[in-house]
């Protein structure tokens, strides 16, 4: 392992590795239950759901630790899946046997741009000002992620407030309150695996209290993955609603997920003298692959989850943190009714504390000059008011070339970034 990973040249060690991978894992292991919730809106079957939401975790998140060996993990993506389900299949009237067609056809063509340098080309082409930018703007999105998701923060119903405190006094909302103290106090310590522990004591906590139930099993079979198995439908993939489907997901997958690869590589320091992803290609080689397996078992787009900040923060480096987190997927196929007590109360405060952490890059951002602070400005506070990586990029990219283009400092920016402003303006037409 140590000359595979190159452990001590990344300054790390197995078992910081495993645990980091662990943590990325419980901080992510809700997608188990909720992806399965949101596809069976579409009429998909979720028991076949959850075992290809399961596995193409698996493939993906394998591919990025053995092939990339970066400690991010993948698969399939909030907000991807609601588009798969709300809009494509209920609000635009499609089978979900369409927008699996779509999803199977975005892996391919990310495949082509991968093999061609396309995507690498888009991650280099983001100002590295915008690039620690990005990393704010995700520490401040998973804190709002995680709070929410506890009820801590509330949308109210009839106006008045966008969002609002929720119920910290009991429930839910107390438990993550008490969850983000004692996870904290074991930061303050130096305890190493902090947000590791922490939500093991918050899921203990949480049992006398009525919030976690414990499994009456532990060992379950994943469901069959038959009905959902290459059930793909190509009368429509030459029509116009095909082309719009698959503009989106392509647009919505390709900024996610890079800006998940910047912010968190920009966070554990792993950007090399240009500011650039190490292995950035074979990264994302990772989701487009896992995107088109997905797409053959069952499920929605596979993507860089940004959670993988959890298990940085923990001090993971290394593929190995990948390699761990996949092990747990795998894991989960058959240990379910354990992995479904971790609930969002017992993550939030995890997700918390690593906006913390993915905040610190701020000290490095250019803050004199306005046609680098603004953009830079717009990249992070989009993010959580867009619930958007992607959106977030947006503002900052095309803010960043209408300044310097104003501000006479046309030069400073690459053709390639005045591509991807096209390419922005476009989604906004579309």
């Amino acid at each position: 392992m140590e000359k595979y990973f190159k452990l001590k040249q990344n300054n790390t060690t197995i078992k910081t590795e495993i645990l980091a991978g662990i943590t990325t894992f419980m901080t992510m292991a809700y997608i188990l239950i909720v992806n399965p919730s949101i596809l069976s809106a579409a009429g998909m079957d979720s028991g076949s759901v959850f075992t290809a939401t399961a596995f193409s975790a698996v493939v993906a998140t394998l591919i990025m630790g053995l092939y990339a060996k970066l400690p991010f993990a993948l698969a399939p993506g909030m907000g991807l899946n609601a588009f798969f389900a709300y809009t494509v299949v209920v609000g635009m009237g499609y089978s979900y046997q369409f927008a699996l067609t779509a999803v199977f056809l975005e892996g391919i063509i990310f495949i082509i741009l991968t093999i061609f340098n396309v995507r690498e080309a888009i991650v280099d082409s983001i100002p590295n000002n915008i690039k620690k930018a990005i990393s704010v703007g995700i520490g401040l999105l998973i804190s709002l992620i995680g709070l929410e998701g506890a009820g801590v923060i509330v949308h109210p119903d009839g106006g008045g407030t966008i969002v609002a405190l929720g119920n910290i006094t009991s429930g839910t909302g107390l438990l993550t309150i008490i969850g983000i103290l004692i996870t904290s106090i074991l930061l303050t310590k130096n305890v190493k695996g902090a947000l590791f522990i922490g939500m093991i004591i918050t899921t203990i906590i949480g049992i006398p209290m009525g919030i976690i139930d414990l499994p009456t099993k532990i060992i379950s079979m994943p469901p069959s993955i038959s009905s959902n198995l290459f059930n793909f439908e190509w009368h429509n993939i030459f029509s116009i609603d095909m082309l719009i489907v698959l503009f989106t997901l392509l647009f919505m997958d390709m900024f996610d997920t890079i800006g998940t690869l910047v912010g968190v590589a920009t966070k554990a320091k792993m950007l090399d003298e240009d500011g650039k992803v190490p292995n950035v290609k074979k990264a994302l080689f990772a989701d487009a692959v896992g995107t088109t397996i997905g797409a053959c078992l069952g499920t929605s787009t596979v993507s860089t989850f940004v959670e993988s900040a959890s298990g940085v923060a923990e001090g993971g480096r290394t593929g190995l943190t990948a390699v761990s987190t996949a092990c747990m997927f795998f894991l989960a196929l058959f240990f379910a009714p354990i992995f479904s007590i971790i609930t969002p109360a017992v993550t939030a405060s995890a997700l918390v504390l690593v906006g913390l952490f993915m905040i610190e890059p701020i000290k490095e951002i250019e803050l004199v000059d306005f046609t680098e602070a603004i953009p830079a400005f717009l990249t992070i506070i989009m993010m959580p008011l867009s619930y958007s990586i992607a959106d977030g990029i947006v503002f900052g990219v095309i803010s960043y070339i209408v300044l310097k283009l104003f501000s006479g400092k046309v030069k400073e920016i690459s053709l390639t970034t005045v591509i991807i402003g096209l390419v922005f303006l476009l989604k906004f037409l579309i």
